[in-house]
């Protein structure tokens, strides 16, 4: 990994930094988790989705979220309901701490009094609004506006200190997000870098099921260190012998005979033939499983290939 910083000094990036970038939209683009405030740029059905958020999973809020909209579908009726009906809402839903849902009220009749019915959309304005912080006005800037800058939540954390080494501190992961996002790409790259911490580099990594586009990078996935500021523990099965097993035999499961050097880059993104995690690297896991009974390893041709056993 290149200890070559970014214009800017931080050297906490690679060189290629725009290849870094390009790689974690195209897997986003590629393939996401479908949420219905994805779909859509009003900042009042994305404010209400970021609320719901705070408290509870998403695959929960999806429901709640259809049901608060069908009930007030837009920042205007929820400023026109009776407080008491938003509140027994939430408490019914099981959507955390009921100040949410007056703060949420109170935001809707700012924006209906103060700004006409029309959200604001730099996150300083929208900071301005009841019981919207820093981090919530930022994502309605990003995902309604495209206005937004970095957002920072503890999936980013995770992700900027397993993939770049950012140290554990506030500041630095504030100036690394800055520095890493896109100009004028909030929306995508917001979204994109959350949905790579949900997905990909949750606090159990899935770093090759989930085919996280920054291994080629990625510190953790070099050194098999996973610990991250909300894992303090490291897991045990990252970058052991027996995940990199398990690898060769769903490879091999998958794509039937292969040879090592085809084999090889399916195990670790970073095989390189004649490297330390290379084919004499790769030799020893097969022989391993070989006396196991579960891979058999011949030569043909000049090639050394590597099947499951069946």
């Amino acid at each position: 990994m290149s200890e070559s910083a970014e214009t800017g000094g931080s050297g906490w990036f690679p060189d290629d930094v725009d290849a870094v970038r390009e790689a974690l939209v195209e897997w986003y683009e590629a393939d996401h988790r479908s949420f219905p405030w994805r779909e859509t740029e009003d900042a009042y059905e994305i404010l209400v989705s970021e609320v719901m958020s705070q408290q509870t999973q998403l695959d929960r809020v999806v429901e709640a979220w259809h049901e608060f909209l069908a009930e007030w579908p837009t920042v205007d009726d929820l400023a026109a309901a009776d407080r008491s009906d938003v509140v027994g809402f939430w408490t019914s839903h099981s959507l955390g701490y009921n100040n949410r849902a007056r703060y949420l009220h109170e935001a809707a009749a700012q924006v209906v009094e103060e700004y006409g019915g029309a959200f604001p959309e730099e996150p300083a304005e929208l900071e301005e609004l009841m019981g919207v912080g820093p981090y919530t006005a930022n994502a309605v800037a990003s995902f309604a506006f495209n206005n937004g800058d970095a957002v920072v939540d503890t999936n980013v954390k995770r992700v900027l200190h397993r993939a770049f080494a950012v140290p554990d501190d506030d500041a630095a992961f504030e100036e690394a997000a800055r520095q890493l996002m896109p100009a004028g790409a909030s929306r995508v790259w917001n979204n994109a870098v959350m949905e790579l911490g949900g997905v990909a580099c949750g606090k159990t990594p899935r770093c090759d099921e989930a085919d996280c586009p920054w291994r080629a990078w990625c510190h953790a996935y070099e050194t098999g260190d996973f610990t991250a500021p909300d894992v303090p523990t490291q897991p045990s099965f990252e970058g052991s012998r027996r995940q990199m097993r398990g690898r060769i035999v769903g490879a091999l499961d998958q794509h039937g005979e292969l040879t090592l050097d085809t084999l090889g880059p399916r195990v670790r993104v970073d095989y390189n033939p004649g490297g330390e995690h290379g084919r004499e690297w790769l030799l020893g896991l097969l022989a391993d499983l070989e006396d196991d009974g579960l891979v058999d390893v011949e030569e043909r041709d000049g090639e050394t290939l590597a099947r499951l056993r069946r």
